[in-house]
Order: structure tokens, then sequence, then C-alpha cells
């Protein structure tokens, strides 16, 4: 039987609708069963503590467990793989940050490509690093520091949690835009550089709020700057490296990704729950504990923030020749 042409296209442009009111329809219905939120972080970490906090916000909005899977090893990678081979369907997320970021040019050969195989779903905190040196060197600026260490060159020894992690190549961004020569001492995780850098064995360090405010404001420790863009309100006093570096930035950012041929409209989904998280009190006083400010924003905000991110650390692992442990 031939059908008239207007039934036709009628009937062909229903067909056609077809996917796009199923996936809508889908995503409404999202989630009919519990959710994994991958953390490619030990149990206890800040990664942790902040999946932990949406997930049960997510939990509570949408009905459904946000159960937390811890997946550490290889500095992220070994969480963010598995997630990468996990069906795309809104059940499989990934707790993603700069770490991800700095590993996309660190490692030479991976079974990902971070930014074409995961999708950004949200920002979810984004919080400073601070410059904070043993008492004593006999600096208490930013300019007196770099002064001092031109002054005194391969004699300070900086400290970080590891190679290749966020805080190391801070300090690899700060020699070079600074022009200084400092000998990299990496530890196995915060607290023993710590431990090092109070007893005077290191001199240096870029480290989180969690791991130093308390020894800052006991007087263990001398605070030069914090590195975000703008001043910290937990350090309301201490001056941002880029008003004697223009241009020097680092902060630590986190939020929620997933494997990238999810629908959209599930995307949009999380992304509207997670920003109405943010907007909370409740959660942004969390936050503010935690060392951070909310990041909030679209998808494609967030994906932005990736890619300049992924682009900034690895013009650096390239300059300061930095290579896995």
């Amino acid at each position: 039987m031939k059908l008239p042409r207007r039934q036709f296209l009628h009937l062909a442009a229903g067909a056609a609708a077809l996917p796009t009111v199923t996936r809508i329809a889908w995503a409404q219905a999202y989630p009919l069963r519990p959710v994994r939120i991958v953390v490619p972080a030990t149990a206890g970490g800040g990664l942790d503590v902040l999946a932990r906090l949406m997930g049960q916000w997510l939990s509570e909005r949408l009905g459904q467990p946000f159960i937390i899977e811890n997946r550490p090893g290889a500095g992220t990678i070994l969480g963010t793989e598995a997630v990468v081979r996990s069906p795309a369907d809104g059940y499989t997320l990934l707790m993603i940050g700069v770490a991800n970021a700095i590993n996309a040019t660190l490692y030479e050969k991976l079974n990902h490509n971070f930014i074409r195989d995961i999708a950004p779903v949200a920002g979810m905190i984004r919080g400073p690093k601070i410059l904070v040196v043993n008492p004593a060197v006999p600096a208490k600026t930013v300019p007196e520091f770099i002064a001092y260490a031109k002054a005194n060159p391969d004699k300070l020894n900086f400290a970080s949690p590891g190679n290749g992690t966020s805080f190391h190549v801070a300090g690899e961004m700060f020699k070079m835009m600074a022009g200084v020569n400092m000998i990299h001492i990496p530890y196995r995780g915060g607290g023993p550089a710590v431990a090092d850098l109070i007893g005077g064995q290191v001199q240096v360090m870029f480290t989180g709020p969690a791991d130093s405010v308390g020894y800052i404001r006991a007087g263990k420790l001398r605070a030069l700057a914090v590195t975000t863009a703008t001043r910290s309100e937990m350090l309301a006093d201490i001056p941002t490296v880029s008003e004697f570096l223009p241009g020097f930035e680092t902060s630590q950012w986190f939020g929620l990704g997933a494997p990238t041929s999810m629908p959209s409209e599930i995307v949009d989904k999380l992304n509207k729950e997670i920003n109405a998280a943010l907007a909370d009190p409740k959660i942004k006083a969390r936050f503010a504990d935690l060392g951070g400010m909310v990041l909030p924003g679209l998808p494609a905000d967030f994906g932005k923030l990736i890619a300049e991110e992924t682009e900034k650390w690895g013009k650096v692992v390239k300059f300061a020749n930095i290579k896995p442990e």
C-alpha cells in the first residue's frame, strides 16, 4: 500500500522522535537501581569524604542508594580505567580531580584518554594549596623567599606527597615561573612530608589546608601565600602567589564524571541535582570546613576547566621532565 506523502512524512517524523522520547523518559525515571560512585583513592581522604557527602545528597534526592566504591592505585589510574570500561548507562560514575589532568601527560602510555573517555558531569569544590616554609627560613613574603632561593641555588629542599602529585607539579611550576632552583624530595603521603617540614629536614612545601592550617596557627609553619587566583576565606590575611608572580594559579578541584557516551539527559539531571547541593547552606559550610569553595556550573563549564588544567600541567610536566614513580 502506498501512503500519501503527507501521511508518510508524519509517520517518519514520529518514528524519528521515538529515540528522543525514550531517552527523556529514561532520564526522568533514572535511577531505577543503586548507582556506583568510584573513588580512585583510599577511604578517609578528602576525595572520599566529598564523594560520601554528595552520594548521601543524591540518594535522598533521587531515591536510590549512591554507593561509594574505593578503587585506589597508580595515582587514580586504576579507578579511572574501571569506569572507562563500564557501561555508559548512568550507574557507574567517577570522582575526578586535578590528578586526572596531570596524569594525562605524566604517563606516556595509558589505556584511556581522559578527555575523550570521561565526560564531565559537574564540578563540586575548588580550594587552595598553601605555600609554607619552616620558620627557620628567613623569608616572610614570596618576594623574600624568591630572593633567598636565588641566593642559595639547590640548597633548599621542597617536599611533596609524591612524584607527579599536584603538590609536586605546583612546586615545579613555581620554580619555572620564579626562576629558582630547589631540590624536590618526594614522600609517601602528605603526613610524613609535613612532619619533616616541621622538623627542618626540608624547608618548603605546597600543601593543603587540612595538612597545614593547624600548624600555621600554632606557629610551627609559616604560610607565605595561597595558590588560588583570589585569597582564601580560611586564611584571609595571607596573599596569593599571583600577587607577586602574575598568572600563577593552582588549586585542588574535584567533581563528577562518567563514561563519555552516557545519555546527555542523565548528565543534565545529575548536574542539576549537584548544583542544588552546592547552593545548600549546609553543604557550602561543610565544603568550607574541607578548605574549599563550591564549584557550580554546567557540564561544559567543568569540561573547560579540565581541558585548561590538562594543557597547563602538560607544559609543566614537559618543562620539568617529570616522570612517574
